[in-house]
């Protein structure tokens, strides 16, 4: 290992790695002399023969920053004792030790430390054993254990500037919300340790080269949290770059996928416009289709190779691909394997590839030997299950989760684990979910000062209205929307309390923004609602996490406000719902609005289906009739009120002329003395018919004079009960002023 740059300036001293014949008698002769504590002669010939070791380790004592003690004194002759006495059973100067011979004498922990020189040595000497940092460079601090680096840092820069260094990066961490950063040990060690890597106690001096160069560096430790918080207030006091964002884990050398298949796909990779999120993913479907090529394409390694054929082969194996196959890591599959694919699966399998497809044409990689867009078309069944299903939740659980979000406080945060955030925060970002209806993306982008108040009609008097201010989303430019002033005091309290954070790039963007949930100099992850927020609040609700449609997600909470708005008493209009929601077509929007059953029930008994196909006759039984035997002499004694008049036919319902009756000698007028005497009989009883109806009728009932006199014309040569038709009827004298009657 290359030793890195001293601190003590070492050109004056002779260096040479090995020692010589009367170096090494000296070093032996001396023995316990070599610790100079007090008593030793110092007039021995002996120490004259070591000068050249004895000079610079003095001289880095005097470097070092060390309380002006006895014991201090002492620990440092001790130490300088015991790199002398090891340069003899090294045989060697100090100068050319490799990294192994420190590491020996440092020790790989205290009692390691210790061992060798048990009646030497306490542990107030370990510290000093500097020597070795300071003239030689040894800085394979990862190999030395835990010992205390605060207190090497102290020997080697001094306690003050030590001090002050951590004081600013504490300073500029708690600014953001981190607590207790001034009395936190592992920042505190941290920055020790990093520091004496550059080996410079100057914050100046930790630059852009440095972090790039320490970033993986093993003598860091494997402690390394506090590095990219380190690494953000350096770069806030304008000394770095701010670091750049790690990408999201590390593509897996593919196996079993021709090479050349493989070169065009990361070549694709590297190429497309895509999102980074959505290149993975096509990524990870393009090498499945290599693998499945191997197996049952052969010949086929490359883009330039597929036919109209290859393409149909591997639609077809799409469609009966289970979960597993082609698969090079089935971590996690266990118990879905051999499942069949879902229907958005395969669609997304066929997409990806005609997007591929499209592209290397486009961009001339391949000839077109076909057309993408028909030859890796999504087949009919396929297409015939797809469609989107926004699981709205029910209204009972949404209502308790609204309560628990509403009524959420510090005990509901300690009992979720929730210590990285504070409870404005978390309080704000769960009533943002609850209310705004957006993308958990959406939320995690929002910027400071996204609420305004505005004064309906411009009238300073009246209730003002909340509005949010969407970032530009998944579909559209950023909008206003208005919003619950619940979710806008909840901001707001937020805000108040919220530590000045540096600004952030927007990952959708790319612009320098300050976005409203951050901490710490850093964002809330978008995950952050789904992991946490959630299984928090159903917590607090004493619901489930999940129920018959799937786990409680955030994207749910939009179909579920979406469809509340769709039903509510005073519905937003599906073009209302759109621009509220922010989407690009009110297709999209269809998706969402989910009628509910209330409505629908609601609707459906409004509508009246069963009362415009059947119409409720009232039908008056004369009991009087029926007893003294009138009735079997042929007297009417079942009635059907018309309304207008009685119908006497028993078979009232078999009538083709009911509701339009002509004057047949079934019909009784209302006007008549005897229907008169007949309402006002004591012994009538009452009961409900029900006369299914026909088109022309049910238009007759509805008091359609038109549709009257149609269904009169067509039944003018219809037989009455009585016999005669209606047009013989009226031909009659006696009943040619007579017209029919209607409902």
């Amino acid at each position: 290992m290359t030793m890195s740059a001293t601190l003590v300036d070492v050109s004056g001293f002779d260096r040479s790695p090995s020692l010589s014949p009367d170096e090494r008698q000296a070093l032996a002769s001396l023995g316990w002399q070599l610790r100079r504590r007090r008593g030793h002669d110092q007039t021995l010939s002996e120490w004259g023969v070591i000068g050249r070791l004895l000079a610079p380790l003095d001289a880095a004592q005097r470097f070092m920053h060390r309380p002006d003690t006895t014991l201090h004194r002492r620990s440092a002759l001790d130490a300088a004792g015991l790199v002398l006495s090891r340069c003899a059973e090294e045989g060697a100067a100090y100068w050319g030790w490799p990294e192994e011979a420190w590491v020996r004498l440092i020790g790989q922990d205290r009692h390691a430390f210790a061992r060798p020189w048990p009646e030497w040595v306490d542990q107030t000497v370990r510290p000093y054993v500097a020597y070795g940092f300071l003239l030689c460079g040894f800085d394979a601090l990862h190999r030395l254990g835990g010992f205390n680096r605060l207190a090497l840092a102290w020997r080697v820069f001094g306690r003050e500037t030590m001090a002050h260094a951590q004081e600013r990066i504490a300073a500029r961490l708690e600014s953001w919300g981190y607590r207790s950063a001034r009395t936190d040990l592992l920042i505190r060690t941290f920055m020790a340790q990093l520091l004496l890597v550059n080996r410079s106690a100057r914050l100046e001096d930790l630059t852009d080269d440095v972090f790039r160069r320490l970033r993986d560096d093993p003598r860091l430790g494997r402690r390394r949290r506090p590095f990219h918080a380190v690494h953000r207030a350096v770069a806030e006091m304008g000394f770095a770059s701010p670091p750049v964002a790690p990408t999201r884990g590390r593509q897996m050398p593919v196996q079993g996928a021709p090479s050349e298949w493989v070169a065009s796909v990361d070549r694709w990779f590297a190429t497309s416009t895509l999102t980074p999120e959505v290149r993975r993913e096509y990524r990870s479907i393009l090498v499945m289709a290599g693998r499945w090529l191997a197996v049952s394409q052969p010949g086929v390694v490359s883009p330039a190779d597929w036919t109209r054929e290859t393409c149909a082969a591997w639609v077809a194996r799409v469609t009966r691909t289970s979960i597993g196959d082609f698969a090079q890591r089935r971590a996690g599959l266990a118990e879905r394997l051999g499942r069949r694919l879902a229907p958005t699966t395969m669609a997304s399998y066929t997409t990806v590839t005609r997007t591929f497809f499209r592209d290397c044409q486009e961009w001339g990689w391949c000839p077109r030997r076909f057309d993408p867009k028909t030859a890796l078309a999504t087949p009919r069944s396929v297409r015939a299950l797809l469609g989107l299903k926004p699981r709205v939740i029910a209204d009972d659980a949404w209502a308790k989760i609204l309560w628990a979000g509403l009524n959420l406080n510090a005990d509901d945060l300690a009992a979720a684990g929730i210590r990285a955030y504070p409870l404005d925060l978390v309080h704000a970002l769960a009533l943002t979910w609850l209310f705004a209806a957006q993308r958990s993306d959406e939320i995690a982008r929002l910027r400071v000062g996204c609420v305004r108040w505005q004064h309906g009609d411009g009238d300073p008097a009246s209730e003002p209205v909340c509005l949010l201010d969407i970032p530009v989303h998944k579909t559209g430019t950023a909008f206003t929307k208005p919003v619950d002033p619940v979710l806008g005091r909840a901001i707001e309290a937020w805000e108040a309390v919220r530590p000045a954070q540096p600004r952030m790039t927007d990952r959708k963007t790319g612009e320098a923004v300050d976005l409203l949930f951050a901490c710490r100099g850093i964002p809330v992850a978008k995950t952050y609602i789904n992991a946490t927020v959630i299984p928090m609040l159903c917590r607090k609700a004493g619901i489930s996490p999940s129920d018959v449609r799937g786990r409680i997600t955030s994207h749910r909470a939009r179909a579920t406000i979406a469809s509340q708005l769709y039903n509510a008493k005073e519905p937003m209009t599906l073009f209302e719902l759109q621009a509220w929601l922010g989407h690009r077509s009110p297709e999209t929007t269809q998706h969402y609005a989910q009628i509910t059953p209330n409505t629908l029930t609601k609707a459906y008994t409004d509508a009246g289906y069963f009362a415009r196909n059947v119409r409720t006759i009232e039908v008056l039984i004369d009991r009087g009739a029926v007893l003294d035997g009138t009735a079997a002499a042929g007297e009417p004694w079942q009635l059907y009120d018309l309304g207008h008049g009685y119908c006497s036919y028993t078979f009232f319902e078999q009538c083709p002329h009911r509701m339009a009756c002509a004057r047949c000698d079934f019909y009784i007028p209302k006007p008549s003395a005897r229907a008169q005497l007949l309402e006002a009989k004591s012994d009538i009883d009452r009961r409900l018919a029900l006369i299914p109806l026909t088109d022309a009728e049910r238009a007759a009932v509805e008091q359609d004079r038109q549709a009257l006199g149609s269904l009169l014309d067509n039944l003018a040569d219809i037989p009455t009960p009585a016999g005669p038709t209606p047009r013989e009827i009226a031909s009659q004298p006696s009943f040619s002023s007579c017209q029919p009657d209607s409902t």
